[in-house]
């Protein structure tokens, strides 16, 4: 299927692997060209190499989320080499498992500026672009916690959460602007945070982190974990042109792991 995206633009936080890295392909295999956003050079000077050497347009940047001015540095230079941003990929990393009761002020402070609040910023950064060309495509990364909280993992589900409302207020301030926003859920995904979380979990019980994986992976009905393709799959088509009368929504792209309806 024809996406409609040849000749796009996108900007992609988290780009050089994982998840990011997934739609990157993805969108880069339909004609577009993407900006990656990541901290550290070497993954994203390996991740441009690869993409563009399947004749793929692609730049990286380094930045740091909790770091604003690096991150409105990369996005403006993004767009001075690759011009305007029509579709944007918020995604950000997450905090260390822990619950919330007698989590500190600092902790709460430090991950809301680091996962939550940039995501606003560079959203209200490129969306003078988006309206003034009436199309545009916002995606955030949230987790499948949104809707089932995970006990272990309380900071995370807090501010994932906040993600969610805002981008559903913004999603019906920009609908008739041609700009549409919508939140994917990630499931048990084979990224370096699902690895993060079985170790910790394999700590807590004892047993190895292949087990704590094969747990996890056992409990999906379909029976393995997602891979980041697959997720970059939804996502490229959420970007086209073809999900036009999309907005508003949570995707689940978790294999069935969401028990409700």
């Amino acid at each position: 299927m024809d996406l409609q995206l040849k000749g796009k633009t996108a900007l992609i936080l988290g780009g050089s692997k994982g998840l990011g890295r997934g739609v990157a392909d993805a969108l880069a295999a339909e004609g577009v060209a993407v900006a990656l956003v990541a901290r550290g050079q070497e993954g994203l000077s390996r991740a441009v190499s690869e993409i563009t050497s399947r004749g793929a347009k692609a730049a990286g940047f380094a930045a740091d989320l909790a770091n604003w001015p690096s991150i409105e540095d990369a996005a403006n230079a993004a767009r001075k080499q690759l011009g305007a941003i029509d579709i944007l990929l918020n995604n950000s990393g997450g905090p260390p498992p822990s619950g919330v009761a007698g989590v500190s002020a600092k902790v709460w402070e430090e991950q809301f500026n680091a996962m939550v609040l940039p995501l606003f910023r560079i959203t209200d950064l490129l969306l003078g672009d988006m309206r003034a060309r009436k199309w545009g495509r916002i995606l955030n990364v949230a987790s499948m916690s949104v809707v089932e909280p995970i006990a272990t993992i309380g900071v995370s589900n807090t501010l994932r959460s906040a993600i969610v409302g805002w981008a559903k207020t913004l999603a019906t301030e920009t609908a008739r602007d041609g700009i549409t926003v919508n939140t994917l859920l990630p499931g048990p995904i084979a990224t370096d945070r699902t690895v993060q979380l079985s170790r910790a979990a394999a700590a807590r019980e004892n047993i190895s982190v292949e087990q704590a994986i094969k747990r996890s992976a056992d409990s999906i009905p379909v029976g393995r974990l997602g891979t980041p393709a697959e997720f970059g799959a939804v996502a490229a088509f959420l970007a086209s042109p073809l999900a036009a009368y999309v907005t508003g929504s949570l995707i689940r792209v978790d294999g069935g792991a969401i028990r409700s309806v």
